[in-house]
């Protein structure tokens, strides 16, 4: 038998009721509020370092202040050229100190003296910004340059002339992410911290706010 109009749409009603959802799934997905930790030296940098630099410069305002752009970690693995596997270690190495995994930097020409061809993997590289950047920079003046044999501060001649300044490190076992008892090898690299300041003086000021232990201090 056909069915009433009424009947019909009190079965569709039935079909089209909205389907439960559970109260408590809705109070969490409400209350869930994500947390950014906040980078330590970046607001060092921003309330106490920009006013100091504007004060010794005679900025005209803030924006004129040098800030750090970038820092770049390269490592050279010249014993890759015998054993392979070694650029896989310092991979894994690098990676662990700065959380970023690096790049490979291969041969651009080769040199027979030194069994090199071109278009081997010779080094390793990488560039941290941002947040990487300021956590890097926080572990290494706090934690890893402490731990430096005989350490007596940094060079102050290390300045390129354009406002970045280049460290070497002779020993990857002075960061604390390096299990020193799986180390088959020592191996060094080159930090270079690159600013936005357009003198030596500058950007030796802006570092040493910062917390890097320079040794005195010469210009000519």
């Amino acid at each position: 038998m056909a069915q009433s109009k009424q009947k019909r749409k009190k079965e569709n009603a039935v079909q089209e009721k909205p389907k439960k959802t559970d109260k408590k799934k809705q109070v969490k997905e409400k209350d869930f509020v994500e947390e950014r930790i906040p980078i330590r030296l970046l607001e060092f940098y921003r309330s106490k370092i920009i006013p100091d630099l504007i004060k010794k410069f005679n900025y005209k305002n803030k924006m004129q202040a040098p800030k750090l752009e970038k820092i770049c970690i390269n490592v050279g693995v010249g014993a890759a050229v015998a054993d392979p596997k070694l650029i896989d270690v310092t991979v894994n190495e690098i990676m662990a100190i700065t959380g970023q995994r690096p790049t490979v930097v291969k041969a651009k020409k080769s040199v027979s003296n030194f069994k090199l061809r071109e278009g081997m993997n010779i080094g390793v590289r990488v560039t941290l910004r941002n947040a990487r950047m300021y956590e890097f920079l926080d572990r290494l003046i706090n934690v890893t340059i402490p731990r430096i044999r005989d350490f007596r501060g940094l060079s102050d001649k290390s300045f390129d002339g354009r406002g970045n300044y280049t460290i070497g490190i002779k020993e990857q076992i002075i960061f604390p992410e390096i299990n020193v008892d799986n180390v088959n090898k020592i191996s060094g690299m080159d930090i270079t911290f690159v600013t936005t300041a357009k003198s030596d003086e500058e950007s030796f000021e802006l570092l040493r706010n910062f917390g890097l232990p320079f040794t005195t201090k010469q210009l000519n």
